[in-house]
């Protein structure tokens, strides 16, 4: 494995981090545990979850994922071994058997006391705010929704004072954004510095292949702010193994989810069939080149993985050791120059 660390902290990370969201729907808890206990003796140290999972939300399903990695540290003791993140969900009608009051400060507090004893741990190490609660172009939608633009009260400050308070208590100890925009994370950054009050250190945004758009302001954002983006879907979710290309797989996420269709555009398969080219062309499956490429750029600070099957988490931890040369970036680069970003 390889490590780096979390941003403005001496938190060693894995460079490779075991996602959770399918424990609860696809996984069962003795599932969940085996990839546990497989990723840890692989070297990974970062967990990552959310009140949110098992995804698709479900009120049925709500905090399933959580309660499986729960019961795993009680079984284990193995706390002090991981980097442990998880997230309050955003809102709208996804979320409504969750709650409605957005990120107050009752909805921060519901939600970091309720993930605290899913988790049955006393502490989070890194607490994210899932999406805005503010309409924006994420999961899927390209263009920024101008039609529901309107001039809102956000409440910056008094989500960073509340999750501050958090942090004095000890119950977590940073704090990081997910599925948000360059805006987005300059007023988190400015409150931070006009309020003396702590300064998220990573986002968790989609980025692969099929999805680059992050390199469009985020990455300067990051790089210059010093914000770690915590990469998921790098294999689309599985679009970019190449497993969908002729046909849907039984038990597939597609196949169980059909209205899951972000990376599924003809544009998209084009794109994966370019990719694949390259890859068999020097000797790589599509899955390791899709991975590969995400370790070798330089506002990436951990890779999300998620894997329903062992022999599919072992291959995504294996591609770790896999380096791209320069000219296979060459010929990705060419494929995006012509065919960018198929799936927002």
């Amino acid at each position: 494995m390889k490590y780096t660390t979390l941003p403005n902290t001496a938190i060693k990370i894995s460079k490779i981090c075991l996602g959770t969201m399918t424990w609860g729907e696809q996984n069962t808890e003795a599932e969940g545990h085996e990839q546990l206990d497989y990723a840890l003796d692989k070297g990974v140290n970062f967990v990552d979850t959310a009140e949110l999972y098992a995804v698709p939300a479900r009120a049925e399903t709500y905090g399933s994922t959580e309660k499986i990695i729960g019961t795993w540290l009680k079984k284990s003791g193995r706390r002090e071994d991981i980097i442990l993140s998880t997230k309050i969900a955003g809102s709208g009608a996804y979320t409504a058997h969750i709650r409605k009051n957005g990120f107050s400060k009752e909805a921060l507090t519901e939600a970091i006391e309720g993930s605290l004893k899913r988790l049955q741990t006393d502490y989070i190490d890194l607490y994210q705010l899932h999406w805005p609660t503010r309409p924006v172009n994420c999961f899927g939608v390209r263009s920024f929704p101008h039609e529901n633009f309107k001039k809102r009260e956000n409440n910056f400050v008094e989500v960073l004072e509340t999750l501050n308070d958090f942090i004095k208590q000890g119950k977590i100890r940073h704090i990081g954004i997910s599925n948000e925009t360059p805006w987005g994370m300059m007023k988190y950054v400015r409150a931070a510095e006009e309020h003396s009050l702590p300064k998220p250190i990573t986002i968790q945004n989609s980025y692969s292949l099929l999805h680059r758009t992050y390199e469009i302001g985020l990455s300067e954002v990051t790089l210059e702010e010093n914000i770690g983006l915590l990469a998921y879907s790098p294999l689309a979710n599985g679009v970019l193994s190449g497993k969908y290309l002729d046909n849907t797989p039984e038990g597939a996420r597609m196949t169980l989810f059909p209205r899951n269709v972000r990376y599924t555009s003809k544009q998209s398969e084009r794109a994966v069939r370019k990719y694949l080219e390259i890859a068999q062309k020097h000797g790589l499956t599509l899955t390791q080149l899709s991975m590969a490429f995400m370790y070798q750029l330089p506002f990436v600070t951990s890779t999300i993985i998620g894997a329903t099957k062992m022999s599919q988490l072992k291959e995504n931890l294996a591609s770790i050791d896999i380096e791209l040369s320069a000219e296979i970036i060459k010929e990705i680069n060419a494929v995006h120059a012509v065919m960018p970003n198929p799936a927002p």
